[in-house]
């Protein structure tokens, strides 16, 4: 079983604060352990002082749900009380976001984490991550979810 280590989950927000500044952003970005629970969590100076928080619930939502946030929007749209409800749970850490920068880290086949991007646009903010996750050997394709073959 691959496991996210502190100095993978450091790597990674080296490489985001790195990708962010080249584009003039000051993102906060989070990882997450493939539970939801925080392994590093970084807010550069001049990023917003909520950031640090919307990107935990990004990366929350990508380890838990198991897809990145992009993945989960149309289910949301099709189904808002539902999803809405499991930000309720007991169990939930976090609220669930299905949204840009918001991307599940996956190596050899296996979901270890969470990586959550906020502070710029969500379009900055997702290609931040899979920039990011790319450059460092993450693996970024998820199978549907309900097609035919074990997608789920």
């Amino acid at each position: 079983m691959t496991t996210l280590t502190l100095d993978a989950a450091e790597k990674i927000l080296d490489a985001a604060h790195q990708r962010a500044q080249a584009i003039g952003k000051a993102v906060s970005v989070a990882v997450v352990d493939a539970g939801g629970f925080p392994v590093a969590i970084r807010r550069p100076d001049g990023a917003r002082p909520l950031t640090p928080d919307i990107a935990r619930a990004k990366a929350y939502t990508a380890a838990v749900m198991q897809r990145p946030g992009t993945m989960l929007k149309k289910w949301q749209e099709s189904q808002p009380v539902f999803f809405s409800q499991l930000s309720q749970l007991p169990g939930a850490a976090m609220p669930i976001m299905a949204t840009e920068g918001s991307v599940t880290i996956k190596k050899d086949g296996e979901i270890i984490g969470g990586l959550g991007i906020a502070g710029g646009t969500a379009a900055e903010d997702q290609q931040i991550a899979e920039d990011v996750l790319n450059s460092l050997g993450y693996e970024l394709e998820f199978a549907a979810w309900g097609v035919a073959g074990g997608g789920n």
